[in-house]
């Protein structure tokens, strides 16, 4: 099949003219019930983009379906969060049609201006994580985000008043910061794939560090090992801060100091020499990132075994 160009769609009523659903009742935002979208089969060819935010909460009894390269049966909730301008493709499996259970919330940024949550949504992480790292809901916290979501959908069905975006944006406050809290634990609790991104994440790095691409390419970027582990590098950086308290780019430079210290303790290279292996371009950058994680000079640290 060719592949055509994203969707767009750039305002909350042509996301439900495009749906086939009822005119929203208010332009900026929208809970949407999974039930009553018309379905199909054009929609599972095509990709589209949004340019407003998406949070929806989903299950499908008969269907898998496809999100990114990860598969999906929805026997639990699975919560997703889409910041504008994502491209987002859906893509059923099954045959037959997919009985679809859950909402989705829709945001246009216009909603939040003057708001604390114009610049502070930006400090939730998991709007640039993958699609396929969804958020996976238990029963207990699928009724703590639906309860919320149904009292922003009740505040904006009555009547709109002077306090209503305040209240609106309390809300969309506790949904992000229970989020926040529910992926915290899903961090720990889905320890054996969590676990083997560790283990990935090891060895990745060790590879790198002894072979010819320190000094071809210098210091492995946090883009390069998330590309490589096949996630996006803020779920990496989330997921390593709730297991290890360290960041990707801590892990590298954790990564980096270990190398430094065996050469400088096991071989007569000078500090300049050893910071070239390294991929540095000058050897100040190395020894000042040296102290700052050892707290001696790389001079001393190898004076230290004399």
């Amino acid at each position: 099949m060719e592949n055509k160009p994203p969707y767009r769609i750039k305002t909350i009523s042509e996301f439900h003219q495009f749906r086939g659903l009822p005119k929203p009742e208010h332009p900026l935002i929208s809970v949407v019930d999974y039930a009553s979208i018309k379905h199909s089969p054009d929609y599972n060819q095509i990709s589209w983009v949004l340019d407003f935010y998406s949070i929806s909460l989903k299950r499908a009894s008969n269907a898998k379906m496809k999100y990114g390269q990860q598969e999906y049966d929805f026997d639990e909730g699975v919560m997703f969060f889409m910041a504008p301008g994502q491209v987002f493709s859906v893509q059923v499996n099954d045959d037959s049609v997919p009985r679809h259970s859950g909402w989705i919330l829709l945001i246009h940024p216009d909603f939040l201006w003057h708001t604390s949550l114009a610049k502070s949504i930006k400090q939730y992480e998991y709007f640039d994580y993958s699609v396929n790292e969804a958020l996976f809901l238990s029963d207990k916290e699928e009724t703590v985000v639906t309860s919320i979501i149904q009292n922003i959908q009740q505040e904006y069905h009555s009547n709109i008043d002077k306090f209503s975006q305040d209240i609106i944006i309390a809300q969309l406050e506790l949904l992000f910061n229970y989020a926040d809290r529910f992926y915290h634990r899903q961090f720990i609790t889905r320890k054996i794939s969590n676990h083997k991104i560790l283990d990935r994440l090891e060895t990745i790095l060790t590879e790198y560090f002894n072979s010819d691409d320190l000094i071809r390419k210098g210091l492995p970027t946090v883009q390069f090992v998330a590309e490589t582990l096949n996630v996006s590098p803020n779920y990496l950086s989330g997921l390593l801060k709730v297991l290890t308290g360290q960041s990707t780019q801590q892990h590298i430079h954790g990564k980096l100091i270990e190398k430094a210290k065996e050469k400088l303790s096991v071989t007569d290279l000078s500090v300049s020499e050893i910071a070239y292996e390294l991929g540095f371009e000058h050897p100040q950058s190395f020894s000042k990132l040296f102290k700052s994680k050892t707290n001696l000079s790389p001079l001393a640290f190898r004076q230290s075994f004399n």
